[in-house]
C-alpha cells in the first residue's frame, strides 16, 4: 500500500548499538568505545549517514506517487464549473442572449457558453389522460405548491398519456430542455449517464400540422422516476395548436409504450424552456469568428472597453495583431470600429483599402476583450527555455477547459507573430505546459521553439468550484437585460468542484480498495446487491446453501406494494451485476421474499387510568414484530423476550399474566422453545392479535 512504511527502518540509536555490539568481532585491539575515540566518531558519522539515506530511497515524492497512482488509473480528477438550469420569466418576446452573458447572484456569476435564443413560451398545463379520463394536474407548474401527482395514475399501463400544452414552441430543428422533480419515495440508486428503459418506455411527440410527429428525446429521468432533465429536440415541421389538446393550445405527448414500473411515477414539478449556465466569471475572452471580413460583438461583452484583435492572414500561419486605423490614408494592419443603433460593435477589415486583412479560412479573426484587473497584469513573462519554468497567474481556480495564453515571436522578417497556445501540447517544437488550476500557476515543461517568447494572458476564467452547487429557487440578476425579466432556478446546481488534490486522489484510491469488487463473503455479495444501479434495494441476505458452491441471495425491493416481490427486471439486474464478480466455481441463486404472520395471544393485566390501554399494546406489538418496514433483516430471530419487554414497559401496563407467539405458516418459520425462527428468506409481520385485558 501506498502509505506503508518498511518494516527494516531502524533508528540511529539501534543502528549504532548493533554496531558498537559488533566491533569485538573484527577486532580485539579496539577497546575503547567511549566517544572520545576518533574510531568511534567515524562510526557516528557513518550511521548518521546511512540513516539519512534511508530516509530518502523510502521516500515517496509527489511526481512518483502520482505516477503510480497512474498505473493503477488513479489520476486527479478536473476542476468543473458548477452548471445551473434557468428558467426566463415574463419574457414577452424572443431574446438572444451572447456567449459569457452573466447572471449574478449575490458574489457568484454564472455565464453561458455559446450564444442562446430564448423563445418567448411558457408551459400553460400538465394532463393526464387515461382510458379516455382526463385529469388536470397543471399545479404542477406552480413553484409554491408542492403536491405530489401520479400522472399515470396508481397503475401505470400502456397507452395512457402524460400532455403537455404551452402558449407556444420554439423553431422546428431546435432543442428544449425540461426538468422534472419527482417525489423521492424511496433510496434509488443511481441511474448513469445513458438513457435507461428498464421500468418504462414513453414515446413523445410534438402536434405539427400534420398530427403528432415523434421527437428525440434524452430521457435522464429513467421514464419519470427520478428527477432530471428532458431534452427534446423538435421535429423538421413546424408546430401548430392542437384542436385535442385540453386548452386547444400547443401540444406535446408522452405515451407509454411499456410500463414495468416498480414504483409508479409521482411527481411535484414539471419546469420547461429551461437553458444552461455555468458558475464562473471570465475576466478575459476570446471571441473567434470563421471566413469574414467583419465581426460583430455585443457592446455590453467589450465591458472595460481593452480589447485586442488578432488575424490570420494565411492558412496555418500564426496570428498578427491589428490596431485602429490612425488616418484614412494610411497602410498597415488596421481595422476600423463602428457602434451601431441595435447595440452591435462591429469591426470592418479592407485588404484593398489598408493592404492587410484576414484570409477566409478557419478562425480568421480573434477578439480578445479584457477587464481592467487582468489588464493589471497582462504580460506574464518571458519564455526562458530552462526546465519547469513556473509562471504565476492573476488567480487561483481557474476553467482548464477555456484557458489559453498567447505567445509573441517573431518571424523570419522581425516582425512580431502571435500564437494562441493551450495546455497539454506536447509537440516537438509546441510550447508545451501543465495548467495548476488551483494555485494559479502553469510550469513550462518544455519550451520548444518558443524560447524568448513574450507570454501574454489569452482567455482566462475563474470558478468557486462546489460553491456554486447552489440550492434551487434563487432569482438572478443579468446585466444588460431588462430588469423586467426574471431569472430563476428550479433545480440546484450541480457538477462543480475544484481540481482534486494529491492526497485526495491517494485517499479515493485507499477507499476503492475497500470496495467489493469479487464477492467472495456474504458482506461483499450484500453490498453489491444494494448497489445495483437503478434499482431500489430495501432489505438484502447473502448466506451459503449446504450443497456445494451454491449461493443464496434473498432480496427484497423497496415498492409501493404492501409485500414487495422480486420481479424479473430486479432479478435479472443482480444477476447481471453479480455474474461479472462472482468466484468462478461458485453458483448464485436470487432468492425472492416470503412473509409469514405471527399470531399473539396473551392475558394482560393494565392499570384503570389507561382508557386505550388495549390500543397501546397493540400497536407497539406490530411495531416491534414489523420486519417490513424496519431494519430486521431476513431470516432473523423474534424473541419472545423481545416482545415481551416491550409490553412491559408500556406505562399502562401492570403486569403480563400470559403470552404466546405462534407462526401461521409452519412452513416458512418455525417455533423454537418460545422464539420464532424464520427461514432465510422470510420476513415476519404482526398477525391475529389476540388479548384479553384485566
Amino acid at each position: 500500500m501506498l502509505s506503508n512504511r518498511y518494516q527494516e527502518d531502524r533508528t540511529y540509536e539501534e543502528l549504532i548499538a548493533e554496531a558498537l555490539m559488533q566491533i569485538p568481532f573484527y577486532s580485539g585491539e579496539w577497546t575503547n568505545l567511549h566517544p572520545s575515540d576518533p574510531g568511534i566518531t567515524i562510526l557516528e558519522n557513518l550511521t548518521a549517514f546511512e540513516v539519512l539515506q534511508q530516509n530518502k530511497i523510502h521516500e515517496i515524492t509527489p511526481r512518483v506517487l502520482k505516477m503510480l497512482l497512474k498505473l493503477v488509473g488513479f489520476e486527479a480528477g478536473k476542476g468543473r464549473c458548477a452548471r445551473v438550469l434557468l428558467a426566463a420569466g415574463n419574457l414577452r418576446e424572443p431574446l438572444v442572449l451572447p456567449a459569457n452573458q452573466p447572471f449574478r447572484l449575490g458574489e457568484l456569476c454564472y455565464e453561458t457558453n455559446r450564444s442562446i435564443r430564448l423563445p418567448a413560451c411558457r408551459l400553460t398545463g400538465v394532463y393526464s389522460v387515461r382510458e379516455g379520463r382526463k385529469q388536470d394536474l397543471s399545479w404542477l407548474l406552480n413553484r409554491e405548491v408542492q403536491v405530489p401527482a401520479s400522472v399515470f395514475g396508481e397503475h401505470p399501463a400502456e397507452g395512457f398519456c402524460l400532455w403537455l400544452t404551452a402558449d407556444g414552441l420554439p423553431e422546428p430543428g431546435e432543442e428544449m430542455i425540461f426538468y422534472v422533480t419527482v417525489a423521492d419515495r424511496h433510496d434509488r440508486n443511481p441511474f448513469g449517464e445513458k438513457q435507461d428503459h428498464t421500468f418504462a418506455e414513453i414515446r413523445w411527440e410534438c402536434y405539427t400540422g400534420q398530427g403528432f410527429v415523434p421527437m428525440h428525446v434524452r430521457d435522464e429521468t429513467g421514464g419519470l422516476l427520478v428527477s432530471g432533465e428532458l431534452r427534446m429536440r423538435l421535429p423538421g415541421e413546424r408546430a401548430v395548436p392542437c384542436e385535442e389538446a385540453p386548452d386547444g393550445q400547443y401540444a406535446i405527448r408522452a405515451t407509454l409504450l411499456r410500463a414495468d414500473y416498480d414504483v409508479r411515477p409521482r411527481l411535484v414539478q414539471m419546469d420547461g424552456f429551461l437553458f444552461e449556465v455555468w458558475q464562473k466569471e471570465t475576466l478575459s475572452a476570446c471571441y473567434t469568428f470563421n471566413r469574414v471580413v467583419s465581426a460583430s460583438l455585443p457592446a455590453r461583452l467589450l465591458g472595460d472597453g481593452y480589447v485586442t484583435v488578432f488575424c490570420k492572414e494565411e492558412k496555418g500561419s500564426s496570428y498578427r495583431k491589428y490596431e485602429p486605423c490612425p488616418d484614412p490614408g494610411e497602410k498597415g494592419r488596421y481595422y476600423e470600429v463602428q457602434e451601431g443603433e441595435d447595440g452591435l460593435v462591429t469591426w470592418f477589415f479592407d485588404r484593398r483599402r489598408f493592404g492587410y486583412g484576414p484570409a477566409k479560412v478557419k478562425n480568421a479573426i480573434k477578439i480578445v476583450v479584457y477587464q481592467e484587473e487582468i489588464m493589471r497584469r497582462f504580460s506574464l513573462g518571458t519564455v526562458l527555455g530552462c526546465d519547469h519554468q513556473g509562471i504565476r497567474l492573476p488567480a487561483g481556480h481557474v476553467v482548464a477547459d477555456s484557458f489559453c495564453i498567447i505567445a509573441k515571436r517573431t518571424d523570419a522578417g522581425g516582425e512580431p507573430v502571435y500564437d494562441f497556445v493551450r495546455p497539454g501540447r506536447y509537440g516537438e517544437n509546441d510550447l508545451s505546459y501543465d495548467l495548476y488550476e488551483n494555485d494559479g500557476l502553469l510550469m513550462i515543461e518544455d519550451a520548444g521553439d518558443y524560447i524568448g517568447a513574450k507570454l501574454y494572458m489569452g482567455t482566462f476564467s475563474v470558478t468557486k468550484g462546489a460553491e456554486g452547487n447552489i440550492r434551487g429557487g434563487n432569482t438572478f440578476t443579468a446585466p444588460g437585460v431588462s430588469p423586467s425579466v426574471r431569472f430563476y432556478n428550479p433545480r440546484p446546481g450541480a457538477g462543480g468542484c475544484c481540481r482534486e488534490t494529491l492526497p485526495e486522489v491517494k485517499k479515493r484510491f485507499l477507499a476503492d480498495l475497500k470496495k467489493p469488487f469479487v464477492a467472495v463473503t456474504a458482506k461483499d455479495y450484500e453490498e453489491l446487491v444494494k448497489d445495483t444501479p437503478k434499482l431500489c434495494i430495501k432489505k438484502v441476505r447473502a448466506c451459503m446453501s449446504g450443497s456445494g458452491n451454491l449461493v443464496k441471495i434473498a432480496v427484497m425491493p423497496a415498492t409501493d406494494e404492501p409485500f414487495p416481490g422480486l420481479s424479473k427486471a430486479y432479478r435479472r439486474a443482480i444477476e447481471r451485476r453479480l455474474e461479472e464478480r462472482r468466484l468462478l466455481t461458485t453458483r448464485i441463486e436470487i432468492v425472492p421474499p416470503v412473509y409469514t404472520p405471527v399470531d399473539v395471544r396473551g392475558v394482560i393485566y393494565v392499570k384503570r387510568q389507561y382508557e386505550d390501554s388495549l390500543e397501546q399494546i397493540e400497536e407497539a406489538i406490530r411495531r416491534k414484530m414489523d420486519y417490513i418496514h424496519s431494519d430486521r433483516n431476513f431470516g432473523e430471530i423474534l424473541k419472545f423476550d423481545e416482545i415481551f419487554h416491550e409490553i412491559e414497559a408500556l406505562d399502562c401496563v401492570e403486569f403480563i399474566y400470559e403470552l404466546s407467539l405462534y407462526p401461521q405458516n409452519p412452513g416458512l418459520a418455525k417455533l423454537v422453545e418460545a422464539d420464532i425462527v424464520p427461514n432465510e428468506n422470510c420476513l415476519c409481520y404482526a398477525g391475529t392479535i389476540t388479548l384479553q385485558t384485566e
